[in-house]
């Protein structure tokens, strides 16, 4: 009898067990605002709608904002090279607009990318090194001082085939070895760049046994298209504790819902509005779409939302 009730006991705890894994989550319970910083990749912000979709859809309960507040050629180190944009304006610098979304956005959760414009596309030197340093530092203290939870991404790969400035991938190798290194100071950072050049480097070595220059993540070298963006967010998510993404090929591959691609269309649609809608709102000096009011963004999105909850029904 004992052992029968030790037995049940034991097949009930298992099966907690299994229901708390289930609904586990990769944002806590209080996370409300997430919020990304960053240049025109982030700005891109495919990876953030994967994100979006993957969290909204698998974990429906818990409703979390994710912000996109990527700005386009901008640098966390204030430099810019002579001439930048064909002499129209000069690279746009995080320090001169952070106050103003610190104020405006007042997040749960921060992710911040830079690096990949922070060197200029020009050779390692140690000046720039040392402004990219001092810029993340000064993030990263900004956030921390307000009791805010910061997690920084290593810069993605820069491919010089596609984009043709010899010597800056290695550059970017070095900027992500230093951020890498500040896990041993209690910094929280997701490691990207390592991924990214891993997947690159793989199908080269398929093009170089065919004498074939034809893969790419980065058309230019520097803006990922889809898969580029998925291995982003895939790290991102397993960062967070996703572990079943590990074997998804795209984000569809790891959303569960018969209507999926619609929900993803819907969700996209929300950000393409949303990022203008935000970056208008907190001000910059770059030239950029103006966009929508931010209430008024809002309220446009509340309605996708309706939309997205009634196909999830």
């Amino acid at each position: 009898m004992k052992s029968f009730v030790a037995l049940r006991l034991f097949v009930l705890l298992a099966f907690l067990a299994l229901v708390q894994t289930s609904n586990a989550q990769p944002f806590s319970g209080g996370t409300k605002k997430v919020l990304f910083l960053g240049n025109s990749i982030t700005y891109g912000g495919q990876y953030i709608t994967d994100i979006e979709a993957y969290c909204a859809i698998n974990y429906p309960d818990q409703k979390i904002e994710f912000i996109n507040m990527g700005l386009p050629s901008e640098t966390v180190a204030g430099l810019s090279e002579p001439g930048h944009a064909g002499g129209k304006f000069p690279r746009p610098d995080l320090h001169e607009r952070l106050d103003r979304i610190m104020a405006l956005v007042k997040p749960d959760l921060v992710f911040a990318c830079y690096g990949m414009n922070d060197g200029l596309y020009m050779p390692f030197d140690e000046g720039r090194f040392a402004k990219y340093k001092e810029g993340i530092n000064w993030l990263h203290d900004k956030y921390v001082k307000a009791g805010i939870r910061i997690i920084h991404l290593t810069p993605p790969i820069y491919d010089e085939l596609r984009g043709g400035k010899k010597g800056y991938a290695a550059v970017l190798d070095r900027y992500s070895d230093w951020l890498l290194a500040q896990r041993k100071t209690g910094w929280e950072v997701a490691d990207i760049h390592y991924p990214m050049k891993k997947y690159l480097g793989a199908h080269r070595k398929v093009d170089a046994a065919f004498k074939i220059d034809g893969f790419y993540l980065a058309a230019d070298g520097v803006h990922p298209a889809e898969v580029g963006h998925w291995i982003m967010a895939k790290e991102l998510l397993l960062y967070m504790g996703e572990k079943q993404v590990v074997s998804g090929a795209n984000v569809l591959a790891v959303i569960r819902h018969a209507r999926k691609e619609e929900l993803l269309k819907l969700v996209a649609q929300k950000q393409s509005m949303m990022k203008d809608a935000w970056l208008t709102a907190a001000g910059h000096k770059r030239p950029m779409k103006v966009g929508l009011p931010l209430e008024e963004a809002k309220k446009k999105a509340a309605e996708i939302d309706e939309q997205i909850s009634s196909l999830m029904k």
